[in-house]
């Protein structure tokens, strides 16, 4: 089959094929010029886009190893940290579904954004819904879609609910998930943040927001347990510290008030005060050794971050290729126009 495809080409003449379609240029003086007008109307109508991109490399949490100097000084308070060593339920590659949760990207939407010229000073919400250009046929939409909105804008209020939003305020966080990527690498666990915009000013500054709001967040999720513990143990503290001052001040009462006292009961109360006052001084400071092991714990547990990229503001737009585009089309349409001119022939040679 495959020789009788080869014959059928070779008895082909390609010369031929040529000759009548450049006997028949007039009809690409009309379809490549229509084409060009209209992927230029189309192409040059789509405002122009920028990216930023952030790479950042967050400390691992090991659960085999204690850190250095604070595992030293845990130890000198008795403490043993790689006992409380933990494994994270929320691994890096669980990161990027951050952008799946509301009330993260309502922190993003809070963000204070201003343009490379300086004439839009606002929230990143704000932005979104009021400065964002369309292309000239989004524009009637646009405009429908807020005649027809049935609900009133309380974004930011006092009160506000991410999680239950309107329809509008919906679209809204779609639009910033659209912008807004957060991937992992696999292999190096490098995270890399990605900022669309249509102003490359607000795509840096939304770069860097939101490597601010992940560090924040991975900080809280990694001390976490050790915050809870650290306060509870200060709570504990502060009651014993308390406890021990009132009966230190009541020994040193007592203590003063029987100076000439020679009764063996008075000696007696005043040895059982004094035991006391020791007893709670030995609370207030064991709570004390675990409280400053808390504290150690909290700073083990608070990963270092480390910038690859940091943001900038990029200095040429990444989209659209226009040029690309227009060209693209036209080879198209070229490609068309000689297969329709084929076609034609080809049925002639029929008749």
């Amino acid at each position: 089959m495959e020789d009788n495809k080869n014959k059928i080409i070779e008895r082909v003449d390609w010369n031929a094929v040529l000759k009548e379609i450049w006997g028949r240029r007039k009809l690409f003086y009309k379809t490549l010029p229509l084409a060009f007008i209209l992927s230029s109307i189309f192409i040059f109508s789509i405002p122009k886009y920028y990216h930023s991109e952030v790479k950042l490399a967050p400390e691992l949490e090991s659960s085999s190893k204690t850190g250095g100097s604070l595992g030293t000084l845990a130890s000198s308070f008795g403490i043993d940290l790689s006992r409380m060593q933990t494994n994270d339920a929320i691994t890096p590659l669980l990161y990027p579904d951050l952008m799946e949760d509301n009330s993260f990207v309502y922190s993003l939407l809070n963000v204070k954004v201003y343009n490379q010229d300086n004439n839009i000073n606002t929230t990143y919400y704000d932005y979104l819904k009021n400065y964002q250009k369309l292309a000239w046929w989004e524009y009637p939409i646009d405009w429908l879609s807020r005649l027809i909105q049935e609900h009133e804008d309380k974004f930011g209020q006092d009160g506000y609910d991410p999680n239950n939003i309107t329809k509008e305020e919906d679209d809204i966080y779609e639009m910033a998930r659209h912008d807004i990527n957060i991937s992992v690498d696999k292999k190096t666990r490098v995270i890399t943040i990605r900022a669309t915009s249509q102003d490359p000013v607000i795509c840096k500054t939304l770069g860097d927001s939101i490597k601010d709001k992940l560090q924040v967040f991975i900080t809280q999720y990694r001390t976490n347990k050790a915050r809870i513990d650290c306060e509870y143990y200060q709570k504990l503290t502060d009651s014993a510290r308390i406890d021990f001052e009132k009966q230190r001040h009541k020994y040193a009462h007592m203590a003063d008030a029987s100076t000439h006292v020679t009764l063996q009961s008075v000696t007696q109360r005043l040895q059982d005060i004094a035991n006391d006052t020791q007893e709670k001084y030995n609370t207030y400071t064991k709570l004390n050794t675990q409280l400053q092991a808390a504290k150690a714990k909290v700073q083990e547990c608070t990963p270092a971050f480390t910038i690859l990229k940091a943001a900038s503001v990029p200095v040429k737009p990444t989209g659209p290729r226009r040029v690309r585009f227009v060209f693209i089309v036209v080879l198209l349409a070229a490609i068309c126009t000689s297969g329709y001119i084929m076609w034609e022939i080809i049925k002639t040679d029929r008749k």
